[in-house]
């Protein structure tokens, strides 16, 4: 799984608001839902039951409510996770290594050079906060701006 996949999936749960189809990759396209075709039938035969209608999309994530919950269950971890992707991972238990960083700068096309330094780590922050709100959380603007 990718660095930005297990980040949603630590604050969506498993299938998140999009039904977990996000491959956590820009560069990965999603596999669209199967389709399963509609029975033939002939004029002597009865129309078939239609289909059930889709299932609405799940409501968006508050994902601050749900950082702040986090934080909130570790004793009020002392996190800087609204500005810091280091401690942004370190809330959610995943590896904060420079490491995984580049990594996740890959994965988000970061451009510059990634040597984990505050430029780099400003920028994670705000992409991977974009990049939730892309696959239906709920981010404040001063997260992501």
């Amino acid at each position: 799984m990718s660095i930005f996949g297990k980040i949603k999936t630590a604050i969506f749960g498993d299938k998140g608001p999009l039904g977990g189809q996000f491959s956590g990759r820009k560069d990965t396209p999603v596999a669209p839902a199967p389709v399963t075709p509609a029975p033939q039938t002939t004029a002597a035969e009865p129309s078939p039951v239609p289909p059930a209608a889709p299932v609405a999309a799940s409501q968006p994530v508050d994902v601050e409510a749900v950082l702040n919950g986090i934080a909130a269950r570790k004793g009020g971890a002392d996190l800087n996770w609204r500005t810091s992707i280091v401690d942004l991972m370190k809330l959610l238990d995943l590896d904060s290594s420079l490491a995984n960083r580049k990594e996740l700068a890959t994965e988000l096309g970061y451009s510059g050079a990634k040597d984990g330094s505050a430029e780099m780590n400003i920028w994670l922050h705000k992409a991977v906060m974009r990049e939730l709100e892309k696959n239906g959380g709920t981010v404040p603007a001063g997260l992501k701006d």
